[in-house]
């Protein structure tokens, strides 16, 4: 296979990766061209809001092709087109053959929460010491153990089980993508567990990885979260967990647990204040920059 080039100016990339792609192009990507350096630029907003761009100032766009000749036919006739004004040609490069699938299962080892508490792919056996396995691989939801806001949730589950003895009864698991915590609370002994999302590709894999586990876990769209939960779980981001306030704090039950994440540390007193009415939520947990903030009723 070989890869074509470019280096496109902002104004460009979307005329420009729908050529290709009409071109047949076996796929398209950007990237920054300043990625790793002092430029560089943040893109991606938070859920319900819009990117602040639509590209980089300065963006290699990257098409692979079968053969080279049709890499270089489709430089030749995108040349010529208006568009390509300001574009740049950065060369054909060859991409050798791989096994992309082991390349890809390469990346992902397993996952720990806690010494005995592991997130292991189905390609790898689990850790000697591991006595909880969740069985997850990398798919099109969120949550795969990787990023430290799963992380600290599932470490924080693990915690409420340090007596042997499981404080959980019902759990809600608030925008649960891959169903992670939601299994994770099944494994460490919660009775009933409801896993909502307003994405129906995350409730169908939340369900298929529940049944790969062997946990009941009960997943839909937001509206079969009923009534009041001891446990309350939401790893989504600051802006959604702050118009959520006044939902997720109705279903936390007297004496029950509010857990919230994908909170970056310099978040924590806009989302103490969004909750101030409701209750006071402490940090938790810290990693890489993120935190894991928590209040009881």
């Amino acid at each position: 296979m070989f890869e074509l080039r470019l280096m496109c100016p902002e104004r460009q990339i979307e005329p420009l990766s729908e050529a290709l792609d009409a071109l047949d192009a076996l796929s398209v990507s950007v990237e920054d061209a300043d990625a790793q350096t002092d430029a560089e630029q943040a893109l991606f907003g938070e859920p319900g809001m819009p990117p602040p761009k639509d590209g980089w100032q300065r963006s290699r766009v990257l098409a692979l092709f079968d053969t080279r000749e049709q890499a270089q036919s489709a430089l030749e006739l995108l040349q010529v087109q208006r568009f390509f004004t300001g574009c740049e040609f950065l060369g054909i490069q060859n991409v050798p053959e791989q096994d992309w699938v082991r390349l890809t299962q390469s990346q992902f080892a397993p996952v720990e929460i806690t010494p005995e508490f592991w997130i292991v792919p189905t390609w790898h056996e689990p850790p000697e010491q591991a006595r909880v396995v969740i069985r997850l691989d990398p798919g099109l939801a969120f949550g795969t153990g990787t990023h430290p806001t799963t992380r600290m949730c599932l470490r924080w589950i693990a915690r409420q089980d340090t007596s042997g003895n499981s404080p959980f009864t019902r759990v809600l698991d608030y925008g649960c993508g891959s169903g992670i915590l939601a299994i994770g609370a099944a494994k460490f002994g919660a009775t009933q567990v409801d896993a909502v999302d307003i994405d129906p590709a995350a409730v169908e894999q939340t369900v298929l990885n529940a049944q790969a586990n062997h946990v009941a876990v009960r997943s839909g769209l937001s509206d079969i979260a009923q009534g009041a939960y001891p446990t309350v779980l939401a790893n989504i981001l600051a802006t959604p967990l702050k118009v959520l306030a006044p939902l997720l704090w109705s279903h936390v039950a007297p004496g029950g647990h509010l857990v919230l994440a994908g909170i970056l540390e310099r978040q924590a007193q806009e989302l103490q204040e969004a909750y101030a009415p409701y209750c006071a939520l402490t940090v938790a947990d810290s990693e890489e920059g993120w935190i894991l903030m928590t209040a009881m009723r």
